[in-house]
């Protein structure tokens, strides 16, 4: 008998029952029994940014290129994505849901679902709960399997790509109470060891931008031995000072005389909002506050490994909520890149959520140097609300995002 509503326990049954590569078809099978729907699939983001790939129910091998990808840009699935809103269309001979996939910011994809005409409000909610629980269950099951790994990707990764990728966070955006952050790396055709990383303590934020020198497989390696050096000492709850001394420390041992990386090292008070900063022979950074840009400019250490008993100064400033971080890697800056004016950028697009800026600055990179990038293009945007100890109101979550911060509507 068909309900109108879902029970999230069943649906997870359900889920653990399947491999990992199925869930998606179990999720399906749940909204058939429960809602009577018709037809159900989920398009996954890809990489690149522009497109969603709708996962087949089968895939033949690891070759096969017969996914639908369908466009962000013009289509409803797109907007769904961007505007993190449920779209609903009736029709005579049927119902048509949208809703997004999401989970703390991460717009994972859509999932679409036809449903008989007329189907209740209940069941289109339905649809949406199932969309937020799906966002969990794919973030769980891709562990287990390269299928949603294979959706993301419109080209293939060569061995470099493939190290430099891994070394990336699992989720480019993450939204909290008193922060969001967002990433994006646009590699160039030769990857040229750009990083970034983030992780939350229960007070702090921890986030890193690097970029080896050279390309290609080398500094991809180079860009390996720092973040999985830095990630060791702050996974052993060594501070920021701590962190730096012994990657670099660790870099010189390692590597030959003329190697090195850059890093900008970034740690935020989550209660306080007060910053500290490490800049190893980075380029500067930015902060949009009240419709300014300011360049952050402190004066660069050396970069990791290239002196063993380099010193690292740790400078401070303090945000205040409405403050938006920019940071960049110098493929933002060289070149043809140069034609995009960063400061005037950040400050027309300060209406859009971290994650849309990150891929809209980048996408601006290459238009001016016609996609042909000489060095990888890096963005980070943190976005500060505040802190204050548990007073700070909570997101107003939908959907696994807070409707707020999400893009205006297309």
């Amino acid at each position: 008998m068909l309900s109108g509503s879902i029970d999230l326990r069943e649906l997870l049954t359900a889920v653990e029952r399947a491999a990992p590569a199925d869930v998606v078809q179990a999720v399906a099978g749940e909204l058939a029994r429960t809602i009577g729907a018709l037809e159900v699939s989920f398009l996954i983001a890809d990489y690149a940014g522009g497109y969603l790939a709708r996962l087949a129910q089968r895939r033949r091998h690891a070759d096969d290129d017969t996914t639908e990808r369908v466009p962000v840009e013009g289509t409803v699935e797109g907007r769904v994505m961007r505007t993190q809103r449920v779209q609903v269309d009736h029709c005579e001979s049927s119902t048509h849901v949208w809703v997004p996939v999401t989970a703390r910011g991460e717009a994972i994809g859509v999932l679409e679902a036809r449903l008989p005409a007329g189907s209740s409000a209940d069941a289109i909610d339905a649809v949406a709960t199932v969309g937020h629980a799906l966002a969990y269950i794919v973030i769980t099951s891709r562990r287990y399997t390269d299928l949603f790994e294979w959706g993301q990707r419109s080209v293939p990764l060569g061995l470099a790509a493939e190290i430099q990728r891994r070394l990336l966070p699992e989720s480019f955006t993450c939204e909290g109470a008193q922060v969001t952050v967002a990433g994006w790396l646009e590699p160039a055709g030769a990857v040229a060891g750009d990083t970034f990383d983030y992780s939350f303590e229960r007070s702090r934020l921890d986030v890193s931008l690097t970029d080896a020198m050279g390309h290609g497989l080398t500094a991809a390696l180079l860009a390996t031995l720092l973040v999985s050096s830095l990630r060791n000492v702050r996974r052993r709850g060594g501070d920021l000072a701590e962190q730096v001394t012994r990657a670099n420390t660790m870099m010189a041992a390692q590597i030959s005389s003329d190697q090195f990386v850059t890093g900008l090292l970034l740690q935020v008070d989550l209660l306080s909002g007060a910053a500290a900063v490490v800049n190893a022979g980075h380029v500067p950074f930015y902060l949009l506050r009240e419709g300014h840009v300011q360049v952050l400019s402190f004066p660069a250490d050396p970069p990791f490994g290239m002196f063993e008993d380099g010193r690292y100064s740790i400078h401070g400033f303090l945000l205040v909520p409405g403050d938006r971080l920019l940071l960049v890697t110098d493929g933002m800056m060289e070149r043809n890149a140069a034609r995009v004016d960063l400061p005037a950028a950040l400050v027309e697009t300060r209406d859009l959520h971290p994650r849309e800026l990150v891929q809209d600055l980048t996408s601006r990179v290459l238009r001016a140097t016609k996609n042909d990038l000489a060095d990888d293009a890096t963005v980070f945007c943190l976005d500060w609300y505040g802190g204050g100890g548990g007073s700070q109101p909570l997101r107003r979550v939908a959907s696994g995002a807070d409707p707020s911060l999400a893009s205006p509507a297309l």
